[in-house]
């Protein structure tokens, strides 16, 4: 059995037009990240030409300074090192994470915002959430394959993203039909931010593909967690 869902967009126009508002939204959140790290890698190159200044002999002033200040001068490095030793740790931890999970995406709006890198790590991890091993492929000479997908069974599948905005014709389905049957897999996906013809879903039927368009693929990101991506059973 073969599922398929065959909603439909209801307001695109408005959709697209609210996009540029989300992707200001990222890039301004992208800018923070990038004055964060600046920040903190001048805090630690000034704490490290400190240390050096320090460790090269005792200062004159710190020499003459009474012992409560020595200690405090101590008390300081120890807490900075500590400080910053945690600082880069949360960056790099930050950075982790953007590059495992996606956006915290809730509806087509901000899935359109994404670039093309960012929606096939999120729609993996949709798959991921419905007991997929998935592995990113796309790059150049993937022949039209963004994610392979394993079950625990052993069976395997792909998926072909598309951040489109133009409604999906019967080519891109039989082209993928073509990726299908080169990779000798038992099942393909497509999963679009647009919608998709009533011409290129009647080509699908009775294939082994399921098409998700852009209305569904934004209501599964609303329940993600709850609802995951469809799949055919055997």
């Amino acid at each position: 059995m073969i599922v398929r869902i065959e909603w439909q967009f209801s307001h695109p126009r408005r959709i697209v037009h609210m996009a540029p508002k989300v992707r200001r939204s990222i890039r301004r959140a992208k800018e923070a990240s990038v004055q964060g790290w600046v920040i903190i890698t001048s805090l630690t190159i000034l704490f490290v030409i400190w240390l050096a200044y320090h460790s090269m002999g005792q200062p004159d002033w710190l020499a003459a300074a009474p012992p409560a200040v020595a200690e405090l001068v101590g008390l300081v490095e120890t807490a900075g090192a500590f400080t910053l030793g945690f600082l880069w740790f949360t960056l790099w931890w930050q950075r982790q994470k953007s590059h495992t999970s996606p956006l915290p995406t809730k509806d087509l709006t901000e899935l359109l915002a994404l670039s093309p890198a960012e929606f096939e790590r999120y729609v993996a991890h949709l798959f991921s959430k419905k007991g997929y091993r998935v592995k990113l492929r796309g790059s150049k000479g993937d022949l039209g394959v963004d994610l392979e997908l394993t079950r625990p069974g052993g069976k395997q599948a792909i998926v072909q993203c598309k951040r489109y905005h133009n409604t999906i014709e019967p080519k891109i389905v039989r082209e993928l039909y073509g990726t299908l049957v080169h990779e000798r897999v038992s099942h393909a996906f497509l999963v679009t931010t647009a919608e998709i013809s009533d011409a290129a879903r009647e080509w699908a039927r009775y294939k082994p593909i399921t098409l998700i368009d852009g209305k569904t693929l934004a209501q599964i990101a609303v329940a993600l967690g709850e609802t995951a991506v469809p799949a055919h059973k055997r």
